[in-house]
């Protein structure tokens, strides 16, 4: 594949290349000039669009900085009042210029000239954004960014003692795998009445959330919030149908499998009955995984990783580490979870997480690893707006990628016994993420269709859909009061809304792909570069079509996924059985 990882920002062109956002005084002139300015011709309004470009480019890279430095020292008041400085002071006042905007492109003469192909996905979302605009949420919009951000600020203070030392929640985490059964049960116990100490705020927290989301979609003529965000989010082709399929096919087919899984656990660990402590742990007398010791081994190794399946993937991951824009270990008053972040004028993106030595961390790094080669591939197209790619195929970038990666695992793993068990883990995950995506999003659902539920009520029908989608070979008994609030710790609930099934659609695609490289490996990878190289150019159909993917939720193709996947995991169980 002839594609380079030299990125290089662009020149220029509209805006002066030392120009900095300070202050909405010095930006407004660009938005001014953009509403302003006659466009006499197909060639004008060509050369307007290359402008807008460039001020969103230097705009949203300008955001992406000030979240990504907050996301990174969370108890450091001066950034957090940076990026609370752009979400109030800033992008209030750009949102009715962007509006004028883009009033002024669907209604120019020679907007129909453009070319329909190339244009056709860009001129849809404007449309969208048209639609949506409502200048009393300007305010909402804005209370929301900063309300969000308070999910990060409460988890980055959380953290719990084991054996006499202070670790975050994600440190800690690592004794789940430990042999000893009792500090696994204790550590566990610690963990979930640490999440319970804040579950008071975090309530408030998301109750504030839901009534300012609810209004905004009533501002904007929506029956309920769903509606409002299916549109925002631009899902064009899906609807709230087709994600309750996707729930019923993941209970019909994919909750089997995850028995089996847990049923195989159990009998390795050799108890009577399957604990929420016990599923990441193996037998006595085997250690846990360590595939790394530091973030630095982490990325080295990911590297070498990415680059037996093609020098371009690893060139990706070793310009981040000449950028410095990684970070990449766990530590206290750091935000939780993980992410690459876009950044638009640059194009090399940020990746952030919170590696702690295990197993977990290295699926991960591959997966963000993933989400950085689609910002690499798609870099160089003519626009911004063209690099606006749907989160359902970014995901299939992230996710197939931990499926091809697994072929070259043996650099983080010498041993054959060692390389099996991490194969083993990501078979296991593959299957056992379904269930809890199928969850977050049927509660969403629910919560934007009831907004004036109680907390009793979110309490309970929490409880009633987490136990639809769970499998009964683990033993719950004794710890209902953790699992009613278990919601909490999923971060998208408070900063990403409804964005969550995306996990589940990418997961058909990514495992289709897999499918296609155990076929092909070098057409497989071909047709990843091929859809990611597009951007956000075509619609999801096509871009699953160009990655030799189908777009179907249905049962029979969920099912089909399913029998492979588990083909593939049996294999490696048997591969398991005859090294030991």
């Amino acid at each position: 594949m002839n594609h380079s990882a030299e990125i290089k920002k662009p020149e220029r062109h509209f805006l002066p290349e030392d120009f900095v956002i300070t202050t909405w005084e010095n930006l407004e002139p660009y938005f001014i000039d953009l509403v302003q300015r006659e466009i006499l011709s197909e060639k004008d309004l060509e050369k307007w669009l290359r402008d807008l470009s460039e001020l969103e480019a230097v705009v949203s890279e300008d955001a992406s900085w000030r979240q990504i430095r907050m996301t990174c020292d969370t108890e450091n008041k001066s950034l957090e009042e940076s990026f609370v400085f752009f979400v109030t002071e800033i992008q209030p006042k750009i949102q009715p210029y962007s509006d004028q905007i883009n009033r002024k492109l669907v209604n120019c003469p020679f907007a129909d000239q453009l070319d329909k192909d190339k244009y056709f996905t860009f001129l849809r979302s404007v449309k969208k954004n048209i639609q949506l605009f409502q200048q009393e949420n300007i305010p909402l919009l804005s209370e929301l960014s900063i309300l969000g951000q308070q999910f990060g600020a409460i988890s980055g203070k959380m953290s719990v003692e084991v054996n006499g030392n202070e670790y975050t929640l994600q440190q800690a985490s690592k004794f789940l795998e430990n042999a000893d059964r009792g500090l696994r049960e204790e550590v566990y116990k610690k963990i979930a009445d640490r999440r319970l100490q804040d579950k008071d705020p975090l309530n408030d927290l998301y109750s504030a959330l839901i009534e300012k989301r609810n209004q905004v979609a009533l501002n904007a003529g929506f029956k309920n919030y769903r509606d409002y965000k299916f549109v925002e989010l631009g899902r064009f082709d899906y609807t709230k149908e087709d994600c309750f399929q996707f729930h019923d096919a993941v209970k019909q087919y994919v909750l089997p499998l995850v028995d089996v899984i847990n049923e195989n656990k159990r009998r390795k660990l050799q108890v009577e009955k399957l604990r929420p402590w016990d599923t990441s742990a193996e037998p006595a007398g085997t250690e846990p995984l360590h595939p790394f010791k530091t973030g630095e081994e982490l990325l080295n190794k990911s590297i070498e990783c990415f680059r037996k399946l093609d020098p371009f993937f690893a060139d990706c991951l070793s310009t981040l580490k000449k950028m410095n824009r990684l970070d990449l270990e766990s530590r206290k008053g750091k935000a939780p979870g993980g992410y690459n972040c876009p950044l638009s004028e640059t194009g090399a993106p940020f990746i952030f997480m919170n590696a702690s030595g295990q197993m977990g961390d290295v699926t991960t790094m591959v997966h963000e690893g993933g989400h950085a080669i689609h910002s690499f591939l798609s870099h160089n197209l003519e626009l911004s707006m063209f690099k606006d790619y749907p989160m359902e195929i970014a995901e299939v970038a992230s996710m197939a990628m931990e499926l091809f990666s697994m072929e070259n695992w043996d650099v983080f793993f010498d041993d054959e016994e060692e390389l099996l068990r991490a194969k083993e883990y990501q078979f296991e995950r593959v299957i056992s993420t379904f269930p809890w995506i199928a969850v977050i999003d049927k509660f969403q659902h629910w919560v934007y269709e009831n907004p004036q539920h109680d907390l009793d009520e979110r309490k309970n029908k929490w409880t009633e859909i987490v136990t639809e989608f769970s499998s009964e070979t683990i033993d719950w008994s004794g710890l209902e009061h953790y699992r009613h609030y278990s919601w909490q710790r999923q971060l998208h609930l408070f900063e990403v809304p409804f964005y969550y099934i995306e996990y589940g659609i990418a997961q058909l695609g990514a495992i289709g792909l897999w499918m296609q490289f155990k076929k092909d490996k070098t057409k497989a990878l071909e047709n990843y570069v091929n859809a990611l190289s597009l951007g956000g150019t075509k619609t999801l159909p096509q871009l699953y079509n160009i990655a030799g993917l189908q777009f179907n939720f249905s049962g029979d193709y969920i099912r089909t996924l399913m029998n492979f996947v588990n083909e593939e995991m049996n294999e490696i169980y048997h591969r398991t059985a005859i090294t030991n």
